[in-house]
C-alpha cells in the first residue's frame, strides 16, 4: 500500500495492521540518461513488487530516496530510526542497484538489495524476500 492511500481518518483504524514501512532507494547520481533513469526505476519497481504485492496489507510504501549512493546512507538509517518513532515496527529498505550495507543502517529490520539475488529471479526472488520478511515479523 502506497503512503498516499491512506487517509487521515482511517489511519489510527489501520495503523495496527500496518505495522511495517518500504523505503525504496534508486541511487540515481543525476548523470543518467532519461532511458538510465527509467531503466533503474523499472529495476526498482520489481524489487519492490517481491514486497508490496504479497503484503499488501501489512506494508506502506514510504518516497523513494532518488538520488545519491554511499553518501546517503546515514540519512536512510536516521529516516528508518524516525519513521520507527512515527509508530511502525519494522523497516524494509529496498533497492535495486545501490549496495546497502546493514552497518550503516541498523535502524532498518530488513535490507532488500537485488545483488543477493543475482542467482534467482521471478517468484524464486520474490519467496525469498518473502520468507526473509515471514522471518523478520516472527522475530519481532
Amino acid at each position: 500500500m502506497k503512503f498516499s492511500e491512506i487517509e487521515a481518518a482511517s489511519w489510527e483504524e489501520l495503523r495496527p495492521y500496518l505495522d511495517t514501512c518500504l523505503i525504496p532507494v534508486t541511487g540515481l547520481t543525476g548523470s543518467e540518461q532519461p532511458h538510465e533513469v527509467t531503466a533503474a526505476l523499472e529495476r526498482l519497481r520489481d524489487v519492490m513488487d517481491w514486497i508490496e504485492i504479497p503484503f499488501k496489507g501489512r506494508v506502506v510504501t514510504y518516497p523513494s530516496f532518488q538520488y545519491g549512493r554511499d553518501n546517503i546512507l546515514s540519512q536512510i538509517n536516521e529516516i528508518c530510526h524516525n519513521v520507527k518513532l512515527s509508530g511502525f515496527n519494522y523497516i524494509i529498505v529496498a533497492s535495486a542497484d545501490v549496495e546497502l550495507p546493514a552497518e550503516y543502517i541498523p535502524h532498518a529490520d530488513l535490507i532488500v538489495a537485488a545483488s543477493e539475488f543475482k542467482e534467482v529471479q521471478g517468484a524464486e526472488a520474490s519467496a525469498e524476500v518473502g520468507r526473509k520478511i515471514q522471518q523478520m515479523w516472527q522475530q519481532g
